[in-house]
C-alpha cells in the first residue's frame, strides 16, 4: 500500500480545540493509554470530517487497524456533537440578533 500526506485547510486552533476535548474525555473516562495521541485522534477525525476518506484508506497512514480509526473518529465525533450548540439555542440566537438588528436599523 502506497501512502501519502495530504494538508488541510484548517487552523491548528481547530486541531488543538479538538486534542483537548479528547484529553479531557480520557482524563474523565480515566484511560491511560491509547495507541493514538490526542493530537492524532483529532488529525484523523478532521482527515475523515474534511477529506471524506474511508477508513481503511485513513488507518494504515496513522498505524492503526480500521475498527480503530473507526472507534476513535466515532469518539471524537461524539465530544465534538455533545461540545457543539444545540440547534434550536442557535436558532433562538438568529431569530434575536435578526429582530435586534431591524429594531437597530429602524430606529424602533
Amino acid at each position: 500500500m502506497l501512502l501519502y500526506q495530504a494538508a488541510l485547510p484548517l487552523s491548528s486552533r481547530t486541531l488543538t480545540f479538538t486534542a483537548r476535548l479528547i484529553r479531557a474525555h480520557r482524563k474523565t473516562i480515566g484511560s491511560r493509554w491509547r495507541v493514538l495521541d490526542p493530537a492524532s485522534q483529532a488529525l484523523l477525525t478532521l482527515a475523515y470530517l474534511h477529506q471524506a476518506h474511508t477508513y481503511d484508506q485513513l488507518a494504515p497512514g496513522f498505524g492503526i487497524s480500521r475498527a480503530t480509526a473507526a472507534r476513535r473518529i466515532h469518539e471524537t465525533i461524539d465530544l465534538l456533537a455533545a461540545h457543539a450548540p444545540k440547534l434550536r439555542a442557535g436558532f433562538a440566537c438568529t431569530a434575536a440578533y435578526a429582530v435586534h438588528s431591524r429594531s437597530v436599523s429602524t430606529g424602533s
